[in-house]
């Protein structure tokens, strides 16, 4: 018995020597990828290479799931690749700390910021592009009041919840650049 137990024990500590030693497989480089992963992840050509690993295989795996979407969840996946590689690196990282924020947020937050993101979309174009060029005011600390002289702010867009994990971003209009 005491063999045996020698036995599974030793065979247990090489085999996670080995596997402990396997490098994980290195995500592959553009030219690596297929030419339908190539087509979906087109906008995120020029920058791929300089993607971190997490990301890469993140973005493969949405590509491998595209062709089961549908028509229009495939253009929101386009336009929100677009515009993604649109933003810099410090409003990507902002953008990822303003989703997990959101992932925190009870439920009913959750749906009242929903609403009020749906109240947003229907208004005309045109205000939209007024409400999103609008730079946001830092919140005012609870107990600062404002003095009566000082005017309320116009609203602002409020951030998006994604019904789908396919990209971080929150869609808010792009600003003026």
């Amino acid at each position: 018995m005491a063999k045996a137990l020698f036995a599974v024990a030793l065979w247990l500590c090489t085999s996670l020597s080995v596997l402990a030693a396997t490098p994980q497989k290195k995500p592959p480089t553009w030219g690596e990828l297929t030419q339908e992963q190539q087509q979906v992840l087109a906008p995120l050509a020029v920058d791929w290479d300089n993607l971190d690993p997490a990301r890469k295989r993140k973005w493969i795996g949405i590509a491998k799931r595209y062709p089961k979407m549908k028509p229009d969840e495939q253009a929101r996946v386009q336009r929100r690749m677009q515009a993604w590689v649109k933003l810099t690196p410090k409003e990507r990282q902002a953008a990822r700390e303003r989703y997990k924020k959101l992932e925190k947020l009870p439920p009913d937050k959750k749906q009242e910021l929903k609403q009020q993101w749906e109240e947003y979309n229907r208004l005309p174009e045109q205000e939209r592009r007024k409400l999103g060029s609008t730079p946001r005011k830092p919140a005012v600390p609870a107990g600062a009041a404002k003095s009566p002289a000082e005017p309320t702010p116009p609203p602002t867009a409020p951030p998006a919840l994604s019904e789908e994990r396919v990209n971080p971003v929150a869609p808010t209009p792009p600003a003026n650049r």
